[in-house]
């Protein structure tokens, strides 16, 4: 391990700038807005065409070409198989998808794919345990991007290849797709799930058309707060494409912190409510704060009963192959044809909030926490 890990050093000093042209090309392979603010009022506005499908799953940046095949090329070169670590559930389930193996995974509450079962695990995506991570000895690190400004230090102190991958959308979760697929020699594998998304979407983007936009207000919960998913997040970016209106849309950012008051002038006529992490805690604050907080009875959403709360295993940080499903869970909720699309929605809610609470997020947290203190 020793010969290897000096072998490694000596081709990152040599190749350093073009390793760290290729995790920025990974982490910022989507552009989701072009730059144009969002002012539509129809689902049929708001979709996106086949071709316009097509360009978004294209590479055709020169520099994130380049930055690829120059990856592609060093992981080819490798003598011995390439040690891949995985530091959330998305990014393992895309790992899987591509039938790679990994060194190492997350520990999360979250079921992982059944071929990383007995892997090491690293700790948390958002706090992986480093001197884990380096003694597995890594060629490369895969995260989500959302993480990039607090891991990427980490990770060039290891002196190890990286990439953040952008899970903020669908769109981005198929060019990462790509991207890894070329890099790691899988092209046919991700030929095979790029022509899936592609299937999906065609079949897809019939469905609202036509449609009014219920204008749509996300909030993403945190344990003790919550804040702002603009259609610059994953959530935002699943309401966007089944056509809703976000009312914090034209922002260049991810989230926002907005305060009820601000939220009360864009007047939405739904309110989503999603969680980060810790889910059980997570829809508890909302459920209180939503009883307890004499503003919200003011919002013509609350006063309507239009307030909905998300499946975390659904509508979490990063994309996930399960959009599928989160599209058909928003679909009663932003477009009910009935009384029984009206009763599905709220049933729904009622199974997110409760799966929840039984998800024991909380416990198996503070266990994996005093299991790593313990460790240390």
């Amino acid at each position: 391990m020793m010969n290897r890990r000096i072998r490694n050093k000596v081709k990152i000093l040599i190749l350093a700038a073009v390793f760290c042209m290729t995790a920025l090309a990974l982490s910022g392979c989507v552009d989701q807005n072009d730059g144009k603010e969002k002012a539509d009022t129809t689902a049929e506005e708001t979709e996106i065409s086949t071709d316009d499908v097509e360009t978004m799953l294209f590479i055709d940046d020169p520099q994130e070409k380049a930055a690829v095949e120059a990856a592609k090329k060093k992981v080819s070169a490798e003598e011995n198989d390439v040690r891949i670590i995985a530091t959330s559930p998305s990014v393992a389930d895309i790992c899987d998808r591509l039938n790679l193996d990994l060194a190492g995974v997350c520990t999360t509450a979250s079921d992982l794919p059944e071929r990383y079962a007995d892997l090491p695990t690293v700790g948390t995506a958002m706090s992986p345990d480093m001197e884990i991570v380096s003694s597995l000895d890594p060629d490369w690190i895969l995260s989500p991007s959302s993480l990039q400004s607090d891991l990427q230090p980490k990770y060039e102190a290891i002196n190890t290849d990286w990439a953040f991958l952008n899970l903020r959308s669908v769109q981005g979760l198929y060019r990462s797709v790509q991207e890894l697929g070329e890099i790691f020699d899988r092209q046919e594998e991700a030929q095979v799930l790029v022509d899936e998304f592609t299937k999906f979407y065609q079949d897809y983007k019939e469905k609202n058309a036509g449609k009014t936009s219920p204008k749509v207000l996300v909030l993403m919960g945190l344990p003790g707060s919550y804040i702002i998913a603009t259609e610059n997040s994953y959530v935002g970016s699943l309401v966007e494409l089944a056509g809703g209106e976000n009312v914090y849309a034209g922002s260049d950012q991810e989230f926002l912190t907005v305060n009820t008051e601000d939220m009360k002038t864009k007047e939405p006529d739904i309110i989503l409510c999603a969680s980060h992490a810790l889910p059980d805690q997570v829809m508890a604050m909302f459920e209180e704060d939503f009883k307890t907080n004499d503003i919200w009875k003011h919002f013509e959403a609350v006063q309507n009963d239009k307030v909905y709360y998300l499946s975390y295993e659904r509508f979490g940080m990063s994309a996930t192959f399960r959009y599928p499903e989160a599209l058909e869970e928003l679909q009663p909720i932003l477009y009910p044809e009935g009384e029984a699309d009206e009763a599905k929605a709220k049933e729904n809610s009622e199974n997110a909030s409760q799966d929840a609470e039984n998800s024991d997020a909380t416990a198996k947290y503070n266990e994996t926490t005093d299991s790593q203190e313990g460790a240390g």
